[in-house]
């Protein structure tokens, strides 16, 4: 379990970048869902050791995170949002370089590790190409492949689906999903179908403050009945933003399909089934409101 609790960090321009943040995440996939600049790579650079928080604590396991960085680390695997390698070094020598880094001393050891996390990541037909010829999934794929040295308990990825496409987005997914229920893994994404389609629990996080958190099954069905969609000209898309709350548009046939949150229906307005993407909208919304 990794217990973050009180957790606020302040730039030193004066940007609050997290304002007493506390989550209990237990094993398996959690997501952490938020807009860019809602932060969630502050949060994610403090639990992984890289940064520390103005006020807070954070504990894996019965490792103080801040006061025993090092502990952590050992147990560890991280996916930064961006991350470097050399491009010119071969997929094979690379993860052989990090896995002496990661404490691997045995060659044999090393060789089976590495030979382990080519074939599980899908790499082994290209593990003598330079990093620098992979494609975007296929680094991302690398990345995950440097996490997993040391089987570590606690997996942090951030943002790891942003600009793959759509088949090696399914790919990628499919990947972190069979990494198993008996580690912590926490995806930090502002893409809603990552979390809808992997996560047993997640949270919201919006303005530095958790917004949100629970079983998207449960946020899901606390809007039954509260969401209401039409489909209006373009042109009249103002006026009803002026009338209405409306969560969402999205353009279908040169139309825009216009979701609202009501507690009663809107004249005009059909029922729909709300789904976690109506969720995320109407957290963030109802922050731009408070505003």
């Amino acid at each position: 379990m990794l217990e973050i609790a009180n957790l606020s960090h302040t730039y030193a321009n004066g940007t609050v970048a997290l304002d007493d943040v506390s989550l209990s995440i237990p094993k398996g996939m959690y997501g952490l869902l938020g807009p860019n600049g809602a932060g969630k790579s502050t949060l994610m650079r403090a639990v992984a050791t890289l940064q520390a928080p103005t006020a807070g604590s954070i504990r894996f396991g019965d490792i103080d995170v801040l006061a025993e960085p090092d502990r952590l680390r050992r147990t560890l695997g991280y996916l930064p949002q961006d991350f470097g390698v050399y491009p010119r070094v071969s997929a094979y020598a690379m993860l052989e370089q990090l896995a002496v880094l990661k404490g691997i001393t045995s060659a044999a050891d090393r060789r089976s590790v590495v030979e382990t996390l080519l074939e599980q990541t899908n790499l082994w037909a290209v593990r003598n190409k330079s990093i620098a010829g992979f494609s975007g999934g296929m680094l991302q794929r690398f990345g995950i492949a440097q996490a997993l040295i040391g089987n570590p308990e606690l997996i942090i990825v951030d943002e790891p689906t942003a600009g793959l496409d759509p088949e090696e987005r399914n790919r990628f997914l499919n990947l972190l999903a069979g990494i198993g229920d008996n580690v912590v893994v926490i995806l930090s994404t502002h893409i809603v179908d990552d979390v809808a389609d992997l996560c047993p629990r997640m949270a919201v996080l919006a303005n530095g403050r958790v917004q949100l958190e629970g079983r998207p099954a449960d946020l899901v069905a606390a809007t039954r009945g509260r969401i209401w969609t039409r489909t209006v000209d373009r042109s009249e898309l103002d006026s009803y933003q002026a009338s209405h709350e409306i969560i969402s548009t999205r353009l279908f046939a040169g139309r825009s399909v216009i979701h609202v949150l009501s507690d009663i229906q809107p004249k005009g307005f059909d029922p729909v089934e709300g789904g976690l993407e109506d969720v995320y909208f109407s957290t963030l919304s109802t922050l731009r409101r408070a505003a």
